[in-house]
This record gives C-alpha cells, structure tokens and sequence, in this order.
C-alpha cells in the first residue's frame, strides 16, 4: 500500500510538474494570438477590458494563458494609455511586458490639405491622437509655450510644416510642436537661408509670402511664377492685391471676393497695405517655400509677370501677363468663357 501512495504521489508531482513546464512553455514561448492587431488603450481602461479587446481582435488561443502572463507581469498596475501592435507570433508574456512597459507603435500623424483656421488644424491633429481639440487648439494660441520655439500666436502657421510624422499617440502638444519645430529647422538649410537673404526676404516673410501661394493654388507646378509675380510686384513698391489675404479677412467664409470685401480695414488686407500682411494667412506647404526661394519672374526680378488670373481652359492653371493689357485680354478671355459656359447650362 505503501509503494502504492508513494509511486501516486511521484505521478502526481511529475503531472503538476509537466503541467507547470506545458504552462511555462505557453506563457512565454508559443505564440498565444492567431492574427495581429493594432490596439488603443485610452484612459481609464481596465485590464480586464484590455484582455477581452485582445480576445476580439486576435483570435486569441488560450485566455488562460494570457490571464496568467497579465497577473504575473501586473499589468492591471502598470497598464497605461498608448497604441500597441500585438503580432501573431508573439507570446503572452511579451505582450503583458509590452502593456506592462507601455511599448508603444507610433501612429502616423498627418498635416495636409488647406491648414487656415487654427479651430480646424486643432480638429485634424485631435482627430489622430489621443489629444482633445481644445487642449490643441489653446496650444496655438498660448504664447508661452509657441515663444519656446521663437513663435507667436499670430505668426504659428510659419511653425507648422504639412508632412507625416511617426509620433506616439499619446505625445502631448508640446511634443508635437518639438517635431514641427525639427522639421523647421530641417528645411531651413544654409542653402535656403542663402537663398531667402538674396531675395532680402527672412524666414518669415518667407512664410508669410508661401501662404500667400498657397491660398492662390495647389497646383505646384505653378506655383514658382506664381510667386514670381508677388515679388516682382514687392520689387516694384505695388500693393499684392491678394484675393487670399482679403478672405482670411472673413475667416474664409467668403464664396467670393467681391469689391466690397476689398475696403476691410485689416492690415492683412493686401490691396488697402503694401508689403506682406503681418502674418502668414494659412500653413505653407514645403512646394510653396520652395516656390517663393526659387520663383519664375518671367523675366528679370521687377521686370517680368505682373499679373495672372485664372485660365480660360478651366483646368485649374491660370494665364500670366507682363503688362495690363495682356492681362485685360487674359480675364476678357475667361470671363467670355465663363459666360459660354453659364449659357450652354440654360440650354
């Protein structure tokens, strides 16, 4: 009887031994997830949910398993905030180490497309990262911090540069605007200051002037003599009498610029006030700084396009003229075809 007990309880030690081996080797060794996922845990999310999300997200294979790794790397205590990346092959002890140690995946952070009103650049940030609108939307506006970078509420569009970024999802505003800052001084080369002091022109009114482009046309082959043309006119002491200045008047609420719109007492307005206005109207694209360090004069500077104004083709370019007649002969021309146009559609 004896020999009995004793040879059951080796059989018993050598099962929960093989079992605890079987546990040990699917904890940390065999991959516990049939397919990948990316996941967001957001504040105050409990441990608990997180592994329930995992299950829905992976095809996960053994809840054991991960239940065990979650407890025994404390993951209900460490767990923080970020966007993670479970990949099939991983095991659940990497994964609870990974909540555990908040190894985040970055996201792809995207500024693009028309960046004019700070409510909507604070949308589009807010709508990527874990960031509200209105926390972005103060950061633009709190001279404190933009002064950090050498900016200013009124001049922070200059900061910003339209590009995508690998960023963690939970970086703070200030973070953001360290990237945006890395990516200005990164295109503001020895070569495109060079090229910015020929034009006796800084890098902000550098800026200022690329809105400028930028709110005329997102055509980028055109850009450059579309640049050309604003500084042939600085060149020549006339007003800009850009369209785009006036609408930034009316916070761009305006379907068209009309001759009323033109006599706004603001001093963005281009056609009451010389020079460039006091800040840049929109963000610039990089095509549009580099349109304005490397402009089409059509000719020499001061002394080439004066004037341009949308193509009669209709095809989103626009016609360039050196002198007010060739320009009359451009817009009669457009506006002939505007008319064929709006009659045809009564037909």
């Amino acid at each position: 009887m004896k020999r009995l007990v004793s040879v059951a309880s080796v059989l018993l030690i050598l099962a929960l031994g093989t079992a605890l081996c079987w546990n040990w080797l699917r904890d940390n060794k065999l991959s516990n997830f049939s397919t990948g996922a990316e996941l967001y845990v957001t504040p105050g999310m409990g441990e608990a949910e997180l592994r329930s999300l995992i299950a829905e997200k992976t095809g996960l294979i053994s809840e054991k398993s991960l239940e065990r790794s979650f407890k025994a790397k404390e993951v209900a205590r460490y767990l923080k905030p970020g966007h993670y990346t479970i990949s099939a092959g991983n095991s659940s002890v990497y994964v609870a180490r990974m909540f555990n140690n908040a190894w985040q995946t970055p996201v792809k952070l995207t500024l693009s497309g028309n960046l004019r009103l700070k409510g909507n650049i604070a949308a589009k940030i807010a709508s990527q990262m874990l960031l509200d609108s209105a926390t972005v939307r103060a950061a633009l506006d709190d001279k404190e911090l933009l002064a950090k970078y050498g900016f200013t509420p009124k001049n922070v569009f200059s900061l910003l540069m339209p590009d995508t970024y690998d960023i963690f999802w939970t970086a703070s505003m200030e973070e953001i605007l360290d990237r945006q800052k890395d990516a200005y001084d990164a295109f503001w080369t020895e070569e495109n200051i060079a090229k910015a002091k020929k034009l006796s022109m800084s890098r902000e009114q550098v800026s200022i002037l690329a809105s400028i482009v930028k709110g005329e046309t997102n055509y980028e082959p055109e850009m450059p003599r579309i640049a050309g043309v604003y500084l042939n006119r600085l060149k020549c002491g006339w007003p800009l009498q850009a369209d785009p200045t006036v609408a930034y008047c009316f916070d761009y609420k305006l379907n068209r610029v009309l001759n009323r719109h033109l006599e706004v007492d603001s001093l963005y307005n281009t056609y009451r006030h010389n020079g460039l206005p006091p800040g840049p109207i929109c963000v610039p694209t990089r095509a549009c700084l580099e349109a304005v360090l490397n402009p089409d004069f059509g000719g020499t500077w001061g002394d080439g396009n004066m004037y341009f104004c949308a193509s009669a083709a209709f095809d989103g370019t626009h016609d360039f003229a050196r002198t007010l007649a060739e320009h009359n002969a451009n817009a009669n021309a457009f506006r002939a075809e505007l008319n064929r146009r709006a009659a045809a559609k009564k037909k």
